[in-house]
Order: structure tokens, then C-alpha cells, then sequence
């Protein structure tokens, strides 16, 4: 029995996690309690040495040290800020009256704002309630098929996944050890091609079934002509300037992913002020919930780092690695089969906890085969933006239901009794995207260009990189100042016994240009 535990120490650590989370324990606690057990298990069995759970303490203040995460609170406070500031109202209002000639066109400001609201705000809870509150009752009062809107609003709240500055993006580029700007970049294209094919998507729905999505009526668009353009304009201008504030600084390297959610989140600070939608209820509120999503991540990845270094200590990273790497197939049979087991265990977990699960045992085995890992994790990006899209566990519809009528109710501008909105119609709206995400996900495993094509490359060569050091002059001895004459004797009395010290002193220079010139 102890022989059989030795050996498959790893599979078993694994195997119980997965019961955990099954049950339906917390996250954070199963990690760091399946950690503990089996480190606790490991040195009871002599496979493990006591010395291995001193590195905890260390490992958890370098998380707490970790300047990148910073950027998650900076991001959050923003997304807050910007869903109560009337930024997503106005945009929605009058990008809504822009299209609203068109079948379909509600349906595509829901789109095009989506895309805008992911690209200041990065919340995808932020997206989905303010679409939800705003379109869903214009769109069911003017007769939209109710799967098809609850379908639009949810997929394009979950922009804010793929989008920059989008959340996970950072939490993925902090796991893979790569830059949160290159990730950002990287990331841009696809999200906004994801954003297309939902328009096209909408316009097959009215080329097909017309009914579905009907333009507004003349008399509901109240803005026309040239007081319609200069509205647009005027609407644009708040979020094109945040999204130049956040991602145009990173972008040409002015500031630092960090930084540039600060600049954001002093940006919707300033524009809910412009408002006159900053009150102290409303900053409150939005720093409360800050501190509690910071707080689950943080959590999370303390629980992550405990499980991780127990697993990694009874090689299960080997066993993973040993796993994946003598699939059929080589690079390609490795993401076919990560990009199924991602997008299965996106029924379960939601992003933050995928991310932080697979993707430091992925990660090696993703370079060991050769494959970028910026290109690596926006795919994985793509494919855990599904996780919120998932019946019956997507947490979008979760955000929708909850401001979704559910009741039979009047609605005011018509004066007509308007039926409610139930869970199986979310659900059904929500399939058709989340075969537009999968389709995604190919299209960056065929055109990995996408991604890696705008990225800034590199003109170092590392392998020319040179490292020189000035060798010190040990021969040279200062002069003595006058009047130390009387202390040559006692000098001369311990030069016999440094000798053998000033020996390999002169050597020292030499051994270690030995060394260098060794690891060159």
C-alpha cells in the first residue's frame, strides 16, 4: 500500500482535488487543504521533507509583493465606477437610435457598445447588467425574439473577457510568466474579429427570420440628421478617451498594465463626477466590491501556490507533462485535446479558477512542445470566455437572469402587458454563441498570426548577449601613508599566516571568468 502511494502520489493529489470541487467545496480551500494533506502525507511517507512547507510563507508574501496583480483591484474599481456613471446609458441610447433603421439594429448597438463597454471596463458583470437594464425591455417592447436578445446581451457582455483590459488576460499572463501588455496586444485582433462574427451572426438571423429582429418604428427614433451625428460624436468621446488612457499608454509602452488601471480608474472617477453620479454611496459601494473580488483572487492563487508546490514536489508536474507530451499529434493533438478539457471543466469552474488550476500545468508542457505562450493564452483566454456562456452554470446568464423580468408586466411606453423572460430562453439564446466562441477558438488555432502578428517583436538576440566584468587589480597595493612605518612589523608577522588567503584571492578573478566564460 505504501509503495502504491509512493507511486502515484500525483494522480491521487489530482483525483482528490477534483472530489472537492465536486462536492462543491470552496476553490481557495480545497487547493490549499488537498495541498496540505497530501504534503503532510508525502512526509509521513518519507517522500517528502519537512523543510518543503517552509517555502509556504515565502512564496505567499512574493503573491503579496506581485506588482502585476495589482492591476486587478485598478481594473475592477473602474468597471464599478463606469457601470453607475451613465456612460453605458447614453452609449446604448444613442448608438440604438443610430442603427435603428435597420432590422436588427438594437441588436447591433448591444454589439458595438459591448465591444466599447469591454474595452474601458474589462468587468463582464459590469457589461451584462447595464445591457441588461437598459436594451432587454426596448428590445422586447419593439419584438425581438426573446432567445436572440437575451443571446446578444450576454455574449457581448462577455467581450470583456478577450478584450483588453480585460481581467483574465492579466491573472493569465501572471501564471505563464509573460508580459500583461504582450498579452493585451495579443489578445486585441481576436476579440474584436469574435465581436464581428456575433454582428454577422445577427445579420444570418434577419436575412432568415426578419420577425426576429425588427428596426424601430419612426416614431421611436427621435434623433435624426446632423443633432444625431453630433450626439454620436459627443457619446464616443468619454470612452474613446478611457480606452486611450488604458490601452493606448500600455500599448506605446508609456505606462505599465498597473498603471494604466490607475490612470483608467481615475478616468471613471473623474467622468462619474462630470456626471453628477459620484456620491459616497456609489464609491462605497464600488470599493466594497473591489475589495471582494481582489480578495477571492488573492485567495485563490494562495491556495493555487500551496496545492502547486506539493504537486510539483511529488513530480506531478512531470506526470502531467508525461501525459500531454506522448499524445498523438504533437502540438496539434496537445491543443485539441487542452482546448476539450477547458472547455468541459468551463461547466464547472469559472475562469479565475481554471485559470488558476491549469494553466501552471499547462504552461511548461504549452513551451516544452515549442508553442508561443502569449499566442498559447489568448487561445485559452478565448476558450474560458465560454465559461460564462455555459448553460446551465454561465455566469452571464446568472448577471441576466437577475435583472430579466420574470413576471408578466406593463410597459410604460407602449402601455402594453409584456410577457416575462424565462431561464430556458436565456439558455437557448445563449447556444448559438457559444458555438461562435468555439468557432474562435479554431480560427486562432488555424491563424496564429492573429495574435502573435501584432505583437512588438524583439530585435535582442539573446544567445549574442555578452556579460563583461572588470577584472579588480589585486597586485597594485595602495601607498602607505607617512608615519605607518611601526606597523610593518606587525603587518610582516601576519603575512605568513595570510599566504595562503592571498593565494586564492589572485585566483578568484579567474575562476569565475572561467565560470562565465563556461555558461557562455
Amino acid at each position: 500500500m505504501t509503495a502504491f502511494l509512493i507511486a502515484n502520489m500525483a494522480p491521487l493529489m489530482f483525483a482528490a482535488l477534483v472530489v472537492f470541487l465536486l462536492l462543491g467545496y470552496p476553490v481557495a480551500f480545497s487547493l490549499a487543504a488537498n495541498g496540505l494533506f497530501f504534503g503532510f502525507i508525502g512526509i509521513e511517507l518519507g517522500l517528502l521533507t519537512p523543510a518543503l512547507l517552509q517555502a509556504l510563507p515565502e512564496r505567499i508574501f512574493g503573491i503579496m509583493a506581485n506588482d502585476t496583480l495589482l492591476a486587478v483591484p485598478f481594473f475592477t474599481l473602474m468597471g464599478l465606477i463606469l457601470e453607475r456613471s451613465g456612460m453605458a446609458e447614453d452609449l446604448l441610447d444613442t448608438i440604438g437610435q443610430l442603427f435603428g433603421p435597420v432590422r436588427g439594429g438594437l441588436a447591433y448597438a448591444v454589439i458595438f457598445v459591448g465591444a466599447l463597454l469591454a474595452a474601458t471596463t474589462g468587468v463582464v458583470a459590469a457589461s451584462v447588467i447595464s445591457m441588461g437594464l437598459i436594451s432587454l425591455p426596448i428590445m422586447l417592447r419593439y419584438g425581438y425574439d426573446r432567445r436572440l436578445a437575451a443571446g446578444v446581451i450576454a455574449a457581448s457582455g462577455t467581450l470583456a473577457q478577450i478584450i483588453p483590459p480585460s481581467l483574465v488576460l492579466i491573472v493569465l499572463a501572471d501564471q505563464l510568466g509573460r508580459s500583461v501588455g504582450d498579452m493585451y496586444q495579443g489578445a486585441f485582433v481576436p476579440g474584436f474579429i469574435l465581436t464581428g462574427l456575433y454582428a454577422l451572426f445577427v445579420l444570418g438571423v434577419t436575412l432568415l427570420y426578419p420577425k426576429r429582429a425588427p428596426a424601430l418604428p419612426p416614431e421611436a427614433r427621435t434623433l435624426r440628421g446632423f443633432k444625431l451625428l453630433g450626439r454620436v460624436f459627443f457619446v464616443l468621446i468619454p470612452p474613446l478617451a478611457l480606452i486611450f488612457l488604458v490601452l493606448g499608454t500600455i500599448f506605446l509602452g508609456v505606462a505599465t498594465p498597473t498603471e494604466g488601471g490607475a490612470m483608467g480608474a481615475t478616468g471613471a472617477l473623474v467622468l462619474a463626477l462630470i456626471n453628477r453620479r459620484l456620491t459616497w454611496g456609489l464609491l462605497r459601494q464600488a470599493m466594497h466590491s473591489t475589495a471582494k473580488l481582489s480578495s477571492f483572487v488573492i485567495f485563490i492563487l494562495i491556495g493555487s501556490t500551496v496545492f502547486s508546490l506539493v504537486f510539483r514536489a511529488v513530480n506531478g508536474d512531470l506526470w502531467v507533462e508525461s501525459l500531454l507530451i506522448g499524445l498523438p499529434g504533437g502540438q496539434l493533438g496537445f491543443l485539441i485535446v487542452v482546448n476539450i478539457l477547458t472547455f468541459v471543466l468551463a461547466f464547472f469552474l469559472d475562469f479565475f479558477e481554471l485559470a488558476f488550476i491549469i494553466v501552471p500545468l499547462l504552461g511548461p508542457v504549452a513551451e516544452k512542445l515549442g508553442i508561443d505562450l502569449i499566442w498559447f493564452g489568448v487561445l485559452l483566454g478565448v476558450n474560458m470566455q465560454t465559461s460564462f456562456m455555459h448553460p446551465p452554470f454561465g455566469f452571464a446568464l446568472f448577471y441576466l437572469r437577475s435583472v430579466a423580468p420574470v413576471k408578466e408586466y406593463l410597459d410604460k411606453v407602449s402601455g402594453k402587458l409584456t410577457a416575462p423572460v424565462t431561464t430556458g430562453q436565456i439558455y437557448w439564446g445563449a447556444v448559438p454563441f457559444v458555438v461562435i466562441q468555439v468557432i474562435m477558438v479554431s480560427i486562432v488555432i488555424a491563424f496564429p498570426g492573429l495574435v502573435t502578428g501584432s505583437l512588438t517583436k524583439s530585435t535582442v538576440d539573446p544567445s549574442k548577449i555578452e556579460i563583461e566584468f572588470q577584472r579588480p587589480d589585486y597586485e597594485t597595493e595602495p601607498e602607505s601613508p607617512p608615519g605607518t612605518e611601526s606597523g610593518d612589523a606587525g603587518d610582516k608577522a601576519d603575512a605568513g599566516g595570510d599566504e595562503a588567503g592571498g593565494a586564492s584571492k589572485e585566483n578568484a578573478p579567474d575562476d569565475i571568468e572561467k565560470a562565465f566564460k563556461q555558461q557562455r
